[in-house]
């Protein structure tokens, strides 16, 4: 892995408008609170025991494992890729498909954890929490991949049912944890045409901002342990660092994207719910192979991974629900986070699936 030095590092912390105080060992990103000074100390890590990306494991987030078998051409499997080059006109077929394909799979990668915060938290998920918002406003998004499907889990017809995006990066430049970019460059990532022909990020959100998928009531989000997914995504959106307060960003996502079912919190439900689930397992893999769903594109990337949590999600509707989602119970809540916030304002216990056991 390469490590920046504190210079480095502090010149980017930054250029981010955070007043960075370096130290040996760690980091001190200084906050105003309106009531003096208050700060979150967040240590650089080098060689982390989770260098993720978004998926598969148990872990506070995904852990990554490193797969030897070719993958698939994502053209061959009805995954488009968007690069710069077309990512107008790909937005221009979007803003027609999502008039009738208003269930929006998602998903992203991204360049692993780099950094975590020390001190004192009010819970569990307060610490999720400061630990994402700090690897977030750190690290670039480097895929997103989006797929379309109906009120019954069909997908548009043609060529495509989802749309991955290629976001600009720079391995030269950017801050990654190495362990992370050799899973995704294993995976068929291209990082050289990441760089070369990369989506601007900004860019990139003013499309979204007017595509008809954000900000919209019909437009229901099916995620899988996406508080990473959905922290880039609101970084993206509103150019800016995410919020200090975890009850800050819930009232972005809310704002945002209005209803959100993210499947692993639906199914870590179902296990406290129904005994006979108490086997279950976490990552995104094992979830769709308990369901007998067979992935479709390659694993570890966006594109795949969010048409199989579109999948499994209505799998899981099919199975459990009778098609019918009690949205009181199952929608706004983002697995791991938010112990007192949901996206659609509705309280809830003091533990919403905590995974890390």
């Amino acid at each position: 892995m390469r490590l920046l030095s504190f210079d480095e590092v502090g010149l980017r912390l930054r250029a981010k408008e955070e007043e960075c105080i370096s130290r040996p060992g760690g980091y001190t990103f200084k906050v105003d609170k309106g009531g003096g000074d208050s700060h979150t100390h967040v240590f650089w890590v080098p060689n982390p025991l989770t260098q993720l990306t978004n998926t598969e494991s148990d872990s506070d987030m995904p852990a990554a494992t490193i797969s030897s078998t070719p993958h698939p051409n994502n053209e061959e499997c009805g995954i488009r890729d968007v690069w710069a080059h077309n990512l107008e006109e790909e937005f221009r077929t979007i803003r027609q498909i999502v008039q009738k394909f208003n269930y929006v799979a998602m998903d992203t990668e991204f360049p692993g954890v780099v950094a975590r915060p020390i001190g004192e938290f009010r819970s569990s998920a307060d610490y999720q929490y400061q630990m994402l918002r700090c690897n977030v406003d750190l690290l670039r998004i480097i895929q997103l991949g989006l797929t379309f499907l109906d009120e019954n889990g069909k997908t548009p017809g043609g060529s495509y049912t989802t749309w991955q995006f290629n976001f600009k990066f720079n391995l030269s430049e950017d801050m990654y944890a190495q362990d992370s970019i050799d899973l995704l460059q294993n995976s068929g990532i291209q990082f050289k045409k990441h760089e070369e022909e990369g989506i601007e990020p900004l860019e990139f959100a003013e499309l979204l901002m007017t595509s008809g998928i954000v900000l919209m009531d019909n437009i229901k989000w099916l995620s899988f342990h996406s508080g990473y997914d959905f922290g880039y995504l609101i970084k993206l959106l509103t150019d800016n660092n995410l919020p200090q307060d975890e009850g800050e960003f819930f009232e972005l996502l809310k704002l945002y994207f209005p209803t959100i079912y993210d499947v692993k919190y639906v199914y870590f439900s179902l296990q406290y719910l129904m005994k006979s689930c108490k086997n279950l397992k976490g990552g995104l893999q094992e979830v769709a192979e308990q369901l007998d769903l067979e992935r479709i594109g390659p694993q570890h990337q966006a594109g795949s991974d969010s048409l199989l949590t579109g999948m499994a999600f209505f799998k899981m509707k099919e199975m459990f629900f009778e098609d019918t989602i009690d949205d009181s119970k199952f929608s706004g809540h983002l697995y791991g986070l938010g112990t007192s916030f949901v996206v659609n304002g509705n309280s809830y216990g003091n533990d919403n699936g905590d995974n890390s056991n």
